[in-house]
């Protein structure tokens, strides 16, 4: 079985690893804040095969890909993106990788400075969402059931 020499193994897109030995579609999706709709909304605009191995790409692909990445607010939907009406700027944006790494911790800081009931919970380890407590989401140090000592 003779090897492909363009095969990449591991691509570099959008600050982020992508595995060459899966499905275009799903190797995508490796990217923080790519979901399956958003990958494949990629894919469809560039004309791209899905179920070809994301290593065969040549580079030029892999730079149309980032290009898509970075204006994805422009060809799909409002409610496909991940920062609707976002906190600093008011615009719908689309960040991915590190970008939305940061912007998350940035409103977690901003609820835990403003002391909302969020950013409490936040700060303090504790469920977020309303879930309970009293049963479940115990963390720590467990110290279980112990047994009498003879005597």
């Amino acid at each position: 079985m003779s090897e492909d020499p363009d095969f990449k193994y591991i691509i570099r897109i959008a600050n982020a690893d992508v595995s060459g030995e899966e499905k275009l579609a799903y190797a995508l999706t490796s990217i923080r804040g790519i979901g399956q709709r958003t990958s494949s909304a990629i894919i469809t605009k560039l004309g791209l095969d899905a179920t070809q191995l994301a290593g065969k790409l040549t580079d030029k692909n892999v730079e149309e890909i980032e290009v898509a990445i970075g204006n994805i607010s422009e060809y799909v939907p409002k409610w496909l993106l991940n920062r609707q009406n976002d906190y600093d700027t008011g615009e719908d944006v689309h960040p991915v990788s590190i970008d939305l790494k940061m912007a998350h911790e940035d409103d977690l800081n901003r609820m835990k400075k403003v002391k909302s009931y969020k950013g409490i919970r936040h700060a303090s380890g504790h469920k977020v969402r309303g879930q309970r407590t009293y049963s479940n989401g115990r963390k720590g140090l467990a110290l279980g059931v112990s047994k009498r000592k003879a005597a």
